[in-house]
């Protein structure tokens, strides 16, 4: 009996190689669309719940996943289609607005004025834009085939989802299990902070900041504030990266008093309410990650793997962050660092139960204590 267990065992880990070995090998292959399928992936994880919510309503396995693809794909669209048709349609009236910068600033500070030359700043500012014009229209027919490739995948992974899952879970020892779920917790919740949290701050953020902008008399009032809920993604910072433009500019074309209003308003109502307003009533479900570490995993993310990111880096340290707490709760259990720290000082070198140094130890024999060997 125990040779026919650890014979399955052996057989299981040598599957789980083999899949590993061709899991490496098909990423390896698969390079240039890696980052689609793991952004199909993390959309896929987060829509799981919606799809067997519907298949427990009646529909099914197949009309489920294909509402929740349909549902993905309506939300990726309201994500990216309005930052298209906005770099497309508003891309020359920005390129006059970066134009209409004066050469020389004037800075006014003790009676003294100094000019700061932005001549230099404008005109890579203007470069800059040109080459993301050209970069983009470039990549379109790209960009399409991978959209196309997200939503086939995404509705491949809602369909087979279980068989994906019993797959994954399969290598695992039973005593170890435990752990799996609990990673997997974790990264259901930082994926469900990132989506549906960030999502739903980014919809409160543009409807607060559209009407800012129109009543502060801006043209493409929805374009900035579309903008700014993007903006909205990037943690700790946010919209703030295009109001402090926005209102440095109106500064730089003499415009003090519009750069006061959009400064001061902007970063209370559009960079901070949506932030306070929205993001506690929906943070009981997500993962509590810190924002420093939030932050750390977005950027580097951003900088390693680019646009998937984004998504990746900070699911990567909430998981590492999960793994730690379950090591030191399997080491340390619930004590507290004082505690542990207290422990260690008071347990003497060589483990010496309570003696201390400068006391002598003496050893009696078995019948000098009043107890006698065990039998053998």
């Amino acid at each position: 009996m125990t040779a026919n267990a650890t014979a399955d065992d052996d057989r299981r880990y040598v599957l789980a190689g083999i899949v590993a070995l061709l899991g490496l090998v098909t990423g390896v292959i698969l390079l240039d669309v890696l980052g689609t399928i793991m952004f199909a992936l993390t959309v896929a994880y987060v829509l799981l719940p919606v799809q067997g919510w519907l298949h427990r309503r009646g529909l099914s396995e197949w009309l489920s996943a294909v509402a929740a693809t349909l549902l993905g794909f309506l939300g990726t669209v309201a994500v990216f289609a309005p930052l298209v048709v906005a770099l497309y349609f508003r891309f020359e009236q920005v390129q006059t607005i970066v134009e209409e910068v004066p050469r020389e600033v004037p800075v006014a500070v003790a009676g003294y004025t100094h000019t700061i030359d932005v001549a230099e700043v404008r005109s890579l500012a203007l470069e800059s834009l040109g080459d993301v014009a050209v970069s983009f229209a470039a990549a379109l027919p790209v960009l399409a085939i991978k959209f196309a490739l997200f939503v086939m995948v995404l509705f491949a992974l809602l369909l087979k989802a279980d068989a994906a899952g019993r797959a994954a879970i399969a290598p695992v020892p039973h005593g170890y299990r435990d752990v799996v779920y609990a990673l997997a917790t974790r990264a259901r919740e930082t994926l469900y902070a990132i989506y549906v949290l960030q999502f739903a701050t980014s919809i409160a953020t543009l409807a607060v900041a559209y009407p800012l902008f129109w009543l502060l008399g801006y043209d493409a009032a929805f374009t900035i504030a579309f903008f700014a809920a993007i903006l909205q993604f990037i943690p700790m910072i946010g919209p703030s990266l295009l109001i402090a433009p926005i209102a440095l500019y109106h500064v730089a074309v003499g415009e003090l008093v519009a750069g006061l209003l959009v400064g001061v308003l902007g970063m209370a109502l559009v960079a901070w309410l949506p932030d306070i307003a929205v993001r506690p009533r929906l943070a009981r479900r997500s993962a509590g990650l810190p924002g420093s570490l939030y932050f750390v995993g977005f950027t580097g993310g951003l900088f390693t793997l680019g646009a998937i990111g984004v998504v990746v880096g900070p699911l990567i340290v909430a998981v590492f962050v999960e793994a730690v707490d379950l090591l030191a709760d399997e080491v340390n259990g619930d004590a507290t660092f004082a505690e542990l720290v207290g422990s260690d000082l008071e347990e003497p070198p060589g483990g010496s139960g309570d003696a201390r140094p400068g006391t002598e130890t003496t050893m009696t024999s078995p019948e000098e204590s009043g107890t006698r060997p065990a039998d053998d």
